[in-house]
């Protein structure tokens, strides 16, 4: 019978030791680090310098808004007529107003309200808005068309008009009403949004198996169904942060908004468009810090949708 050559295999000389229970010495910095869905998303916003110049426009605004009162910058209801209307240039950078206050301090402070404003009046509306979505996509049924027939009601309005009729119908002028008719008009587009996200991750498998074990309803919707529906609704308050400081700014305008002396944006443009364009920087300052608001959540928000969708991670 035919013998064959037996050889004996030897071990790679390379060969790294397997970590056992024995193995004191293992190094655990030597494992890959465990990647989280909000890690990826970090790491790739920090790669889109368009959109992290856009935030840091947004944290430069809130930083002087929190800041204006230990700069050395003038009271912005101090006036000196004898400066009323000077152009930018020496003392005053921005120039001054038609009662000599210094540009420069009234658009700093007028980032403590309009910009915290609108932060605020998103957050608020969001999630309301949200929580109205969800329990309509969620329970369905007469309570679903009810919602949803609200939010088409309001929705069929111009936004612009509506919050004027809301602000007149809660007593004219003050910033608080115009807060909260921008807060009305906004809500419905939340509703929506939620009531679609819930509708699609509803018909997934583990929202069916918590269902069959005897979760509550609740328990499934906060748990289960509303952690994955997040991304969109963070990306579409970004981008709204930006509207409701324009439409509160419209209504600051028109009359119907902040009060002045009260230092606010819109409030300033109206009354710089009053004395027309031989005083340009009047109505020009502020409107350029609504439009670098505005251009700065843009962009953060567009690199956030980027980041925060993983199909587009890559793009």
């Amino acid at each position: 019978m035919a013998s064959f050559p037996t050889s004996t295999v030897q071990p790679a000389a390379h060969t790294a030791p397997v970590p056992g229970a024995g193995d004191a010495e293992f190094d655990l910095s030597a494992l890959p680090r465990r990647r989280t869905p909000l890690g990826d998303a970090v790491r790739t916003l920090r790669r889109k310098p368009v959109a992290m110049a856009g935030f840091g426009v947004i944290v430069a605004w809130l930083a002087l808004g929190a800041l204006a009162p230990v700069l050395p910058i003038q009271d912005p209801n101090h006036q000196d007529l004898a400066t009323k209307l000077r152009a930018p240039g020496g003392g005053h950078p921005f120039g001054t107003d038609d009662l000599g206050r210094d540009m420069v301090s009234r658009v700093i402070y007028g980032a403590r309200i309009s910009v915290p404003a609108g932060i605020l009046v998103i957050l608020l509306t969001g999630t309301f808005g949200s929580l109205l979505g969800a329990v309509a996509g969620y329970v369905g049924g007469p309570l679903d068309n009810l919602i949803m027939r609200a939010a088409d009601a309001i929705l069929s309005f111009p936004s612009i008009i509506l919050a004027i009729a809301i602000t007149a119908a809660r007593g004219g002028p003050g910033l608080e009403n115009a807060l909260l008719a921008v807060g009305v008009v906004l809500w419905p587009e939340y509703a929506r949004l939620m009531r679609g996200q819930v509708l699609s991750v509803r018909a997934n498998e583990y929202v069916t198996a918590a269902e069959s074990i005897g979760a509550s309803r609740a328990r499934v919707l906060f748990r289960h169904i509303l952690p994955s529906t997040d991304a969109p609704l963070i990306v579409k308050a970004t981008l709204d942060v930006g509207a409701a400081i324009v439409l509160t700014a419209g209504l600051s305008f028109i009359g119907l908004g902040a009060v002045p002396p009260e230092a606010e944006w819109g409030a300033m443009i109206k009354q710089g468009a009053d004395k027309g364009l031989q005083y340009w920087w009047y109505a020009a300052v502020p409107g350029l810090a609504i439009m670098s608001v505005v251009m700065g959540l843009n962009f953060f928000g567009d690199g956030l949708r980027d980041a925060l969708d993983p199909r587009r991670r890559g793009r």
